[in-house]
Order: structure tokens, then sequence, then C-alpha cells
């Protein structure tokens, strides 16, 4: 079993949810579907998509741990959905929370596992000692 070198833990969480809803039986009417168990599902909004969903949620989490966005030594996003092919997330996030320019930023992909996966990378990096903090997301 994989164990870090020394204690790891979670610092600050956020969480973002997008304001915009639409029913569950609009999402039955165009699929063609019986209906769905929930009332209705969040959306983004035009202006929104992984990446700003991710700098609010980062931010949130950011302000509930009490660590400044300059000590995070990697940002890394989990997701299935980027905006860029090319361009990675991560680096854009980072940017946003002002931990550039000496902060490693990269996408993580693994379908519906990806931001475990980035959060269990983080937990290695800091359990080994070659980071203090590490914000991992999964958006």
């Amino acid at each position: 079993m994989m164990r870090p070198e020394k204690p790891v833990g979670i610092a600050g969480y956020g969480v973002y949810i997008p304001r915009y809803r639409i029913a569950a039986r609009e999402i039955a009417r165009v699929w063609n579907g019986a209906g769905l168990p929930v009332e209705s599902k969040s959306v983004p909004g035009p202006d929104e998509d992984t990446v700003t969903m991710a700098i609010e949620a980062a931010r949130n989490a950011l302000a509930r741990g009490g660590v400044p966005a300059e000590r995070l030594s990697a940002v890394w996003i989990g997701s299935e959905s980027h905006p860029y092919s090319v361009k990675p997330s991560g680096t854009l996030v980072a940017e946003a929370l002002g931990a550039t320019p000496w902060v490693s930023a990269a996408d993580w992909e693994f379908a519906c596992k990806a931001g475990s996966e980035a959060l269990t990378a983080a937990m290695g990096m800091v359990g080994s000692g070659m980071a203090e903090y590490v914000r991992a997301i999964g958006a």
C-alpha cells in the first residue's frame, strides 16, 4: 500500500455550483426519457466553463484553509471537459489565483476519476516533502 513519508491532510476545501438551473422534466423531454430522480440540475452560465468554476472553488478553498496562493507548489485540475485542447486549465487557474510564476500546473484526465487522481498525486507530493501545499481540483 502506498503511504506518504509524512502526515498529509486537507487544509481547505471549496465548491462552486452554478446558479442557473434546468428542470429535470426538460431534460427528459429532450432525451425522450421517462424522467430523472431529481427536480433540477445546475448548469453553467454562458460565460462559465471548467476553468471559471475551478477558479471559484479554489478561491473558496484557499479562503477556508487560510493558505495564501503564493504558498501553493502545484495547481492540478482533474476534468473530462477542459475548454482548450492545448492550453492546460491548471495554468489559467494558477494565474487567476496568483500562484504563479513558480508553480507546477497541469491537467489530469481520467473520466470521472480525474479529480481524485489529482488529489492522490497531491498527497504524494506533500507526503514526500516536495511541496507544502498543493491545490487539487475536480471540475
